[in-house]
Parts: C-alpha cells; structure tokens; sequence
C-alpha cells in the first residue's frame, strides 16, 4: 500500500531528497515549504501525488491548517516528516539571545508544533511514523555549533520520550541523525554569528573538519535509506545516516561512559 507522507521544508535539501524518493515509487506527499511555488516542477511532473503547501512551522495556527488540510485531502497521514530546521554557526560568546531564541523557534518549537499537530490525527488511525531529522550534532557537540546542537539535544529528548508516550497508539518515532551531506545547509540556509578574532583557530579547525570529501553524503541516497527507515516492520528509535557519525559517535561515547566509571565512587558517594 502506498504511503501518504508530510514533510516539512521539502524544497531543498533532505526534504526535496525525500518528497522525490516518496513521489518516484508512487506515493503521495503533502510537501511543505515558506515558498511552495519552489514545487512547481514536482507537481508538474507528479501530479495529484503531491499537495504543495505554504507552511512556516513556528506559525503554530498555520501548522495546524495544514496538517488538517493534507489529512482531508488524502484521507490520512502514514509518515511525517519534521525535515525544517537550519544551522546557526557561531561560538557562544559570539551569537546573539535573539539569533539563539529564533534558532530554537524553528528547530525545536517548529517541530513541537508539527508533531503535537499530527498525534491526534495518528492517533485515531492507530498507526503512523514520525521522522524526527536531527545530527550527528544532537548526541555530541561541536564548537562553532553550540546552539545548533542544543536545538537538536532538545530534538533528541523531546522525541525519546515521545516514542515512550505514544508506542501504545501504534506510532512509531525515528530520529535521523546525519553527519555532513552536499546540501545547502552551510550556504545560504545558515545564519553566521559576527565572528570574535579570539576563536579563529577553532572556527579553522572546523573548516578543516568538514573538508575531507570522503566524509560527505549524498542526499539523493539518504532519500533512498529513508524509504527503507518508513517500511521497516520495527523501525529504529536512532538510526544515523552517513559515515562521519558511525565513525565519531561511538568514540564519543566510550569516553563518556569511561569518564562515568573513573568518577564513580564520587557519584556513589553523592547518593549519601
């Protein structure tokens, strides 16, 4: 059976990859975007598979106008898509409270609207899948990214206890958590704080970084792994897409947990 997708920011990026793996195998997708005519092509090409529709996710009546409009238009909704978000780059001391508040509004609150929009209608279907798109950067940190990555470590917590919450509902919730992809997300999407001259070897050790071309994905087959990530029977909570992740994240971890361990006796002791 096809599948009926909501996807936000499907313009660009993984959100285009994603509306087009979606619409190529013939399901239908009510893509979304500040700027629909931007799906002009996709709805030349596909036709009454897609529904494009304007849609900016901290506009919480919006959001709601909308998930109620593609649940009428197709009749219901098996897979969303919380896809729009943007990075902020900038140290901490560099970025402003209103560039930090208008970060969280999209990539936390934007999502929050989405989602709480959505669970009623999944709800009384008794099934559904929530994709929650989050980093590499939403389980550790990256200088330059600070804010960015406490957007998405709210992603990650909000969406764990989530897929808790709703599991007895028949709704299955996956955070997506890629490493760098050729995408626009370090061109114009960014917004870049005014740089400080005391965090230049930092801001160059992070170009560095994200140089080595090996180290970079290709968005058009991340849309293809997300369409196995929708039909698996027992879709994963976490499931990291690209290289850089599986390489760096578990590395991450094991100094945690080995951190935990050399101070245990004072978290025990702690306990009284």
């Amino acid at each position: 059976m096809s599948k009926v997708w909501f996807i936000t920011g499907a313009n660009r990026g993984f959100g285009r990859e994603f509306t087009e793996a979606a619409l190529a195998r013939g399901d239908r997708v009510a893509a979304t975007c500040r700027n629909p005519e931007a799906l002009d092509e996709l709805v030349t090409k596909y036709g009454d598979l897609v529904l494009p529709l304007r849609l900016d996710v901290t506009d919480r009546a919006q959001v709601e106008r909308s998930v109620n409009e593609a649940a009428d238009h197709f009749g219901r909704l098996d897979v969303i898509v919380n896809n729009a978000g943007y990075g902020l780059f900038g140290m901490i001391e560099e970025v402003t409270l209103e560039q930090v508040r208008d970060q969280m509004e999209v990539n936390f609150f934007g999502l929050l609207n989405v989602t709480q929009s959505v669970l009623p209608i999944l709800r009384k279907q008794g099934a559904g899948h929530i994709i929650q798109m989050s980093t590499i950067g939403g389980v550790m940190a990256f200088s330059n990214l600070g804010v960015y990555n406490a957007s998405k470590w709210a992603v990650e917590g909000l969406s764990d206890a989530l897929a808790q919450e709703v599991q007895q509902f028949g709704i299955n919730v996956t955070l997506i958590e890629p490493g760098l992809f050729n995408t626009d997300w370090r061109g114009s999407s960014a917004v870049h704080a005014d740089p400080l001259p005391h965090y230049e070897s930092l801001r160059e050790a992070a170009k560095n970084r994200a140089a080595d071309p090996g180290m970079i994905g290709d968005p058009k087959a991340a849309g293809q792994a997300m369409l196995q990530i929708v039909d698996a029977e027992k879709p994963p909570l976490r499931v990291f897409f690209g290289k850089r992740p599986v390489e760096a994240v578990p590395a991450a971890y094991e100094a945690r947990l080995k951190a935990w361990e050399e101070w245990k006796h004072v978290s025990l002791a702690a306990n009284g």
